[in-house]
């Protein structure tokens, strides 16, 4: 049985039980979450000690990226659980702080507006960070806070957010941060639901339904080679299909969320309420114009 990872509280236990990694010249992989873990979370460790000596995870519900109606006080607690999971997954050290060790004086939003905070610019003002505006603006505030506690060599991520995935690898290189950003492969449920902490909400009927989402990306997949507009109707008709969903958007993009292409790789976004859940996901998708076809 894996020993149980060490646990950090505060700022200064972490940069003790770090000290000795980094005097040892061992490379530190970090995996940045919300806690509630599950084995998509147990997949970005893995990917972390790949790249790595040491992996490093932290557990701290953001109370910046949740907006003033959103699920903060609901959102799930599990560290117990979620220590177990990290020793399953050879993680060395925890970090779990309290929010008054994140935000000094504790957090308001008001308070961050007299703040120095990161403004994540036009990108987080679409799909996601439209429909939750200020959103990134929380996310990239608190993932630069841990990269400069943590210090990581390289940072894991999954691609399920792949915004948020999109606007750090924006944020590490517009502020010239000193970290490699790795992307890992969503990890879904034997129906095809992209693993989220938020699927615990759901009820065995909202579960069924919610496969739509990875139905309709893959469905645009299949139809991606007749092209933009034949994607995403393929996508929409089976949206369509499930009543007991309420679409939020459906978008094809760039590979950095710009215009699609019509020849190459691009991306497909999709954002639902499930009953009370809003669930996202999304794929990557090939695109051909037809008279491109064999040429």
């Amino acid at each position: 049985m894996s020993p149980a990872p060490t646990l950090a509280n505060t700022r200064e236990e972490l940069a003790h039980v770090l000290a000795d990694a980094r005097k040892q010249g061992r490379r530190v992989g970090f995996v940045p979450t919300m806690g509630a873990l599950h084995d998509g979370h147990a997949s970005l460790m893995r990917e972390a000690a790949r790249h790595a000596d040491v992996v490093v995870v932290s557990i701290f519900v953001n109370p910046m990226q949740f907006g003033p109606s959103e699920d903060l006080d609901r959102y799930p607690r599990t560290l117990p659980e979620d220590l177990e999971l990290c020793a399953a997954n050879g993680v060395e050290f925890v970090f779990a702080p309290a929010v008054d060790e994140m935000y000094a004086g504790g957090f308001s939003h008001e308070s961050m507006r007299d703040g120095v905070t990161v403004q994540p610019g036009r990108l987080a003002t679409i799909l996601d960070g439209e429909s939750r505006p200020g959103h990134f603006d929380g996310v990239l505030t608190v993932v630069a806070k841990l990269f400069g506690l943590v210090q990581p060599d390289v940072a894991v991520f999954g691609q399920k957010d792949y915004q948020q995935l999109t606007l750090i690898r924006a944020m590490v290189r517009d502020l010239c941060l000193p970290v490699e950003i790795v992307g890992a492969e969503t990890v879904r449920e034997p129906g095809g639901l992209a693993m989220s902490s938020r699927n615990r909400y759901l009820d065995p009927a909202d579960r069924k339904a919610a496969t739509v989402l990875s139905r309709a990306l893959r469905a645009a997949q299949e139809r991606a080679a007749d092209g933009v507009a034949a994607a995403r109707w393929a996508a929409m008709s089976v949206l369509k299909s499930e009543p007991a969903i309420e679409l939020d958007y459906l978008a094809l993009t760039s590979v950095d969320l710009g215009e699609p292409p019509d020849n190459g790789e691009g991306r497909i976004l999709v954002a639902a309420r499930v009953g009370s859940t809003r669930l996202i996901d999304n794929m990557r998708i090939e695109f051909t114009t037809p008279d491109q076809r064999g040429t």
